[in-house]
Parts: C-alpha cells; structure tokens; sequence
C-alpha cells in the first residue's frame, strides 16, 4: 500500500506553480484545495502537470466553510455539482467535501448525502465527506448513524474538530471511531485538544497526548486500509490559519510557522507508518 500526502492550500499566497513545487521538495504527493476560476484553469493544469503533482479537489456547499442556515438542501447539492464541474478539467483523485448543515435533523442528512452520493456517478468523481463542524458529521455519534443508514458513503476523517465539539480526545469513544474505519476514504491530519481544534504546536512536550491520540487513531485506519489491500491511503497534514493558529495577543504575529509544522507532520506521518508505505499490496 502507497502512503500519500498531500499539501493544503488553505491559507496558500503562492502563485499555483510555486506551491506546487513548494510542495514536492518538500515530500508532498500532490495538493488539495478548491478549484479556480474558469480563468485560471489553464495556470492551474499546467502547474501540476509540470510539477507532476496528483490533485484532491475541495468542496464546499453554503457559501462558506460555515454554512449560510437560510440554503436548503437543494441549494447545497446545485452547489456540489456546480463545483464538480469546475474542477474535473483538474483531474481530481477524488473530492473531499465540506457540505450540509448541522442544524439539519438526521433524516434530513441522510437524504441529502443520499443524492449527493448519486453525483458520483453522474459525474464519475468518487466524493469523500468530511467529518466537519457546522456540518451534519459534527459529531461521532450523529456521523456513525448516518454511516450505517449509507454504508457505501465514504468519509474524509478529522477528529479535530470532534475534540472540540465533545471537549475531549477520542480515546473515549474508541467504539464509535472504530465503527466508522470502514467507511473512511481520507484523512485530515490535524491534531485536535479539548478546547480546540488546533493545538499550538503538535512538536511541544505539552501536546504529545493528544498527538499521541491522534496518530494511534491514524494508525488504525492505515492498519485497516493495508489488511483490506487497499492501493494507498491519503492524508493531508492541515494545520491552517483563519482563527485555527494561535496568535500573540496585541501583534497577532502567528505562535509557529503553519507551513514548517505541516512539513513536520508529513515527514513524521512517513516515520510512524513507514511499514506500511509500500508499492505492493500486503
């Protein structure tokens, strides 16, 4: 099984071809962000190409990464396509997707993923949801019923934002996480804590229980994905800004560089499962 890491562009100022490289010297398979313009695609193709980078498309339904409460179902799903769409001339390996709402009732969540899942097949591009504050999949126990009510719906993992939502890591809740591993089709490797999504700085002494935490739920999954011979596994180390990274009080300058941490958690992700990052199946 292949191990493949990819770079977030949340919070990305390069221009898309220095990313792209900045990316590759620094051990990353590929990028996953959102799709540009209709103008930029042509930069943009040329870019990875060039850098011979693979791409994960982003989705996001509601207008913003918190949704807008007034859209309807409908109107996330015309949102899903019309974002599939812009990003196919990319050649997506697949779309990891920020979508729905939380304030939706369960039945209503389940219908919704239901016909987004059909979008899949209509467009060929396998969808992958991820587990999301101010999303349907806020929480492990919500997420888990409706994973066992669409047992073919794929998701992307961030247990992040679960520490937050629960106010504790997920070592509690080993069963729930566990249920889910089957359906697990991408990870978000950001280390969580239980008064926030983002510890500081996951290298710090003060933070290796929850890194630990994270990295042993991690470990189960690649575990699962190599005995159910699985071709690879993707992760995306996403430490980011926008209220995610701590600041200095009065500067606001950021407490750590997001761009060396990430880098850090990439080469310790090829460390700590370096047995099972290879080309052939076990």
């Amino acid at each position: 099984m292949k191990l493949k890491t990819f770079k977030t562009l949340w919070g990305n100022s390069l221009p898309i071809a220095q990313a792209c490289r900045s990316a590759t010297a620094a051990g990353f398979d590929g990028i996953e962000a959102r799709a540009p313009n209709r103008e930029k695609l042509p930069v943009w193709i040329s870019a990875i190409q060039a850098e011979q980078c693979d791409y994960i498309a982003e989705i996001v339904s509601g207008g913003d990464y918190v949704p807008d409460r007034s859209w309807t179902p409908q109107q996330h799903l015309d949102d899903i396509e019309q974002q599939i769409t812009q990003a196919l001339p990319l050649n997506p390996l697949f779309a990891n997707c920020i979508v729905g709402c939380d304030a939706w009732s369960e039945t209503e969540s389940i219908e919704f993923f239901s016909k987004a899942m059909a979008l899949q097949e209509q467009y060929g591009l396998t969808l992958s949801f991820e587990t999301h504050r101010s999303r349907p999949t806020y929480n492990p126990w919500s997420t888990l019923r409706i994973a066992q009510a669409l047992p073919d719906l794929k998701l992307t993992a961030d247990i992040s934002h679960w520490c937050v939502v629960c106010e504790r890591l997920m070592d509690s809740e080993n069963e729930t996480l566990e249920r889910l591993i089957p359906q697990i089709h991408h990870l978000h490797a950001r280390v969580g804590y239980d008064q926030g999504p983002q510890v500081p700085d996951p290298r710090a002494p003060e933070y290796r229980t929850a890194l630990q935490s994270h990295l042993r739920f991690w470990q189960k999954i690649i575990q699962y994905r190599a005995f159910n011979k699985s071709s690879q596994t993707t992760m995306t180390p996403e430490f980011g800004p926008d209220g995610y990274c701590h600041l200095q009080p009065y500067t606001q300058m950021p407490v750590v560089d997001i761009w060396e941490v990430n880098q850090w958690v990439n080469q310790r992700l090829k460390q700590e499962f370096s047995e099972y990052n290879s080309i052939e199946n076990r």
